[in-house]
C-alpha cells in the first residue's frame, strides 16, 4: 500500500499532515463587508454606467434624446426619491424634433446608498430605478409599474 491510497492523512514534503489535496478545512469565500459609505459620486456613476450596460438591448435602443445624470439627493434634499424621469414619455409626444433638449434620468446617489444594504443590494436597486424611470420614458406610469413588480 502506497501513501494516499488509504483515506487517512499524508505527509506533504514538509513533514505535515495534509488531506492529499483533498480541501477538508473550510475556507471562507465571504468578503468582509463593504462599506457603501466609501462610494462617492465618480464611483456612483460608474455603477450606474455598469448596470445600464446590463439592461437589454430592446429596452435601452429605443431610448432617443435621453441623458442618465447621477445626483447626491433631490432638490428637497429627501432620502424618499430614488430616481426620476424628467422628460415628456413617447405616448405623451406630439411635435418632437430637432433642437429640443434631451430628456433626463436622473439617479439619485444618497437615497440609493441609504436604502442599501450591501454592494450587490446596491446594484439591484440602481438596476430596479434604472428599469423604473426607463419605463416613465416608454409611458408606463407608476400603477402599470407595481403591477408589473417594479415599483
Amino acid at each position: 500500500m502506497s501513501a494516499g491510497d488509504d483515506d487517512g492523512p499524508v505527509n506533504d514534503e514538509s513533514g505535515s499532515a495534509s488531506d492529499g489535496g483533498l480541501g477538508t478545512e473550510a475556507v471562507s469565500d465571504a468578503s468582509p463587508p463593504f462599506d457603501l459609505s466609501t462610494i462617492d459620486a465618480d464611483a456612483f456613476e460608474q455603477l450606474v454606467i455598469d448596470e445600464l450596460d446590463e439592461l437589454p438591448d430592446d429596452m435601452v435602443d429605443g431610448l432617443d434624446n435621453v441623458v442618465f445624470v447621477t445626483e447626491d439627493r433631490p432638490e428637497d434634499g429627501s432620502l424618499d426619491l430614488l430616481g426620476l424621469y424628467d422628460g415628456v414619455a413617447l405616448t405623451e409626444r406630439g411635435q418632437y424634433g430637432f433642437g429640443e433638449l434631451p430628456d433626463r434620468i436622473i439617479l439619485y446617489r444618497e437615497p440609493l446608498l441609504d436604502i442599501a444594504e450591501d454592494l450587490d443590494d446596491l446594484k439591484d436597486q440602481i438596476h430596479i430605478t434604472l428599469v423604473h424611470e426607463i419605463a416613465h420614458f416608454y409611458g408606463i406610469n407608476d400603477e402599470q409599474l407595481h403591477e408589473l413588480g417594479w415599483g
